[in-house]
């Protein structure tokens, strides 16, 4: 079978494996589609580990069922987590899933990026979703990824009147201002340099887009907010300039959520002096666990969210490496994805 065998954004190969061999408990699913996310080209992150077989957010058609597996059957549509907690250690009785041990330890065999993939029991018992007929394989494609969103979204504690401001009119950028609009935001304010992302979050439904470049930020901010900060700042880069943006950007009282990760040894300036007085919240979000999974299956089916205002750009998997150096250098593009067939 053809996978996808990641060195370095710049060496991408497609290598033949043999299709995996699956034990009780356990599935075979043949890969229909994958998105790409931007920790698939976040080197620091994929590098030290290369060669690594990448991709996590696929879709697919069961193609072999292991001994004791009863709820699904051979040629069922299904979406794939590639991680899943244990529900039952203290950090998932918390709702910390993606901190869970077996979360970290369970993954799928080669990677989602390949024809073939094994689907280890824990994962088939816990987050393996059937795929309704009205959703197609490519807007299913961007459940892991918006259940990411849903966690996001649910950390930064949105209320109802709120002014939230997105940093980054990515793919995630996109559904976490729609996400925020659902909440009950008064006002979404999404902001990125590129002029192709703010129009597609225009068209996307968002609020106001902003443009960086053209004036001082927070001028701008204060021009469509009546004169005040956000309440809320999502920041979607990973680099540590925006994040230190969204500290500075956030109102009193307001919230500050970091969505990605930069590399370990970068670091940013607080004041906690001004954290404290101001009583500024700064969360994290890392991954999803199962209920956001479901949550993200709902709002696509339903389409609250809409596949086709976040899916640019797709690739056969053949040409998987094209794909990765458009991910890597993104300018007219939000979100990419791959297909088998």
């Amino acid at each position: 079978m053809l996978a996808v065998e990641y060195h370095s954004n710049d060496d991408v190969r497609i290598v033949d494996l043999p299709i995996p061999e699956i034990a009780p408990g356990e599935l075979l699913v043949r890969l229909i589609a994958c998105g790409l996310c931007a920790s698939d080209v976040m080197e620091w992150y994929m590098k030290p580990r290369a060669p690594i077989y990448p991709g996590h957010e696929p879709v697919g058609v069961v193609a072999a069922v292991g001994e004791g597996v009863q709820q699904f059957s051979v040629g069922q549509r299904v979406f794939i987590h590639h991680h899943v907690p244990c529900m039952v250690c203290h950090v998932c009785q918390r709702g910390s899933f993606s901190q869970c041990l077996t979360f970290r330890a369970t993954r799928l065999y080669p990677g989602g990026l390949s024809e073939y993939m094994r689907v280890p029991a824990p994962n088939v018992q816990l987050d393996v979703l059937p795929l309704p007929d009205e959703l197609s394989f490519e807007a299913a494609t961007l459940i892991e990824p918006l259940a990411c969103c849903v966690r996001g979204i649910n950390r930064a504690a949105i209320q109802a009147g709120d002014c939230v401001l997105v940093l980054g009119a990515g793919s995630n950028g996109v559904m976490l201002a729609l996400l925020a609009q659902q909440r009950g935001a008064v006002r979404v304010i999404i902001v990125d340099p590129i002029a192709y992302r703010r129009q597609r979050a225009l068209d996307a439904g968002i609020d106001i887009v902003l443009d960086p470049q053209a004036k001082p930020l927070l001028e701008q901010i204060y021009t469509v907010n009546d004169g005040r900060k956000p309440d809320v700042v999502l920041v979607t880069p990973s680099s540590t300039s925006a994040m230190q943006q969204g500290l500075e950007l956030v109102g009193p009282g307001g919230t500050v959520l970091f969505f990605a990760p930069p590399s370990p040894e970068k670091t940013i300036p607080i004041t906690p002096h001004t954290l404290f007085f101001q009583e500024i919240s700064l969360h994290s979000s890392y991954s999803a666990g199962p209920h956001e999974t479901r949550l993200a299956l709902d709002l696509l089916r339903t389409r609250r969210i809409r596949a086709e205002t976040v899916i640019t750009h797709r690739f056969p998997l053949r040409e998987a490496a094209q794909a990765f150096k458009l991910v890597a250098s993104p300018g007219d593009a939000l979100k990419v994805v791959i297909t088998s067939e």
